[in-house]
């Protein structure tokens, strides 16, 4: 069940019955450089063609090279904004965006504009972040990345659906004589904590639209979906899981960080049993050297068949 202010991205990820895919950028794999603007384009584009639902962006602010993870390098907002005139209804998320290190109004309007530009496609991810040599470089308090998150998200709301408000706080004050523009399509932009971006799962129950979080081994994913459901009702469970697919369709699973190698015959019996648990939206990582091969091969052996 989705919320009377859902946007065309949150239909399309979470409107059906079934589970939706989704990949995320740098599809050619490059981590710690500027990838190949064209290339990148022409498959997200590929992506959308053969049936991927979601193309998710990093927030990467700095590069810090002992992570060794440069994202897509350039700034979310930007990359999302070239990426949504490359496509057509293809949701657009992020995952996801360090709200501490980031002035909430900025991202209000950030996020409202490229939403509006995209035609309702955008699909927020937000998190506390952690490279810690970032908050140093913004100079925001670590230890405070909890509740600054709580009162970002709170300022987000209120700057989208309200006209000129009153509000203040850490971030500054709005005294009812400016407004944001534009206003995001719908009520507000759809919001996705990510992990549990140091808050309690009923404070992501009753804030978020939905839940973000990262690959589980099946007993551990089977009680944080028994406590979603309790603190949310009916709003959706996203999950990113590694996904290396062997080229025998038949090999059995070896476990890679946050995910598996497999073949697509088991990818399609794991895919199937996470949507039986309640999964709503998984982010896969499709990799090889050849990336439009890749994806093609994961969309017409596993996605189709799920």
């Amino acid at each position: 069940m989705t919320p009377d202010h859902e946007n065309a991205g949150y239909e399309r990820l979470f409107g059906g019955d079934g589970l939706t895919f989704g990949t995320g950028f740098p599809l050619t794999g490059v981590r710690e450089s500027r990838p190949d603007v064209d290339r990148e384009m022409a498959l997200a584009a590929h992506a959308e063609s053969v049936g991927f639902d979601a193309l998710w962006a990093r927030d990467v602010p700095l590069y810090w090279p002992r992570f060794g993870d440069a994202g897509q390098t350039f700034d979310p907002w930007t990359w999302l904004g070239h990426v949504a005139a490359h496509t057509d209804g293809v949701a657009l998320g992020t995952a996801s965006v360090v709200l501490p290190v980031r002035h909430p109004v900025h991202v209000a309007k950030a996020a409202a504009g490229l939403d509006r530009l995209s035609e309702g496609r955008l699909v927020l991810g937000v998190a506390t972040g952690d490279r810690d040599p970032e908050f140093d470089a913004f100079d925001v308090d670590r230890e405070a990345r909890g509740e600054l998150f709580r009162e970002h998200v709170d300022l987000l709301r209120t700057l989208w659906r309200e006209d000129f408000p009153e509000v203040k706080g850490s971030w500054g004050r709005l005294d009812g004589d400016l407004d944001l523009v534009p206003k995001p399509t719908a009520e507000t932009v759809p919001l996705l904590p990510t992990g549990h971006a140091r808050q309690t799962v009923d404070w992501i129950g009753a804030n978020g639209d939905g839940w973000l979080f990262y690959h589980l081994p099946k007993d551990t994913l089977e009680s944080y979906l028994e406590d979603w459901r309790a603190a949310a009702g009916g709003k959706p469970y996203a999950m990113a899981v590694r996904t290396e697919l062997a080229d025998d369709p038949a090999a059995d699973p070896e476990h890679v960080h946050l995910g598996f190698r497999a073949g697509s015959d088991w990818f399609v019996d794991y895919f199937r049993e996470l949507q039986a648990l309640g999964v709503d939206h998984v982010l896969v990582s499709t990799g090889g050297d050849d990336p439009e091969r890749e994806l093609t091969r994961f969309a017409e052996e596993v996605v189709e068949q799920v």
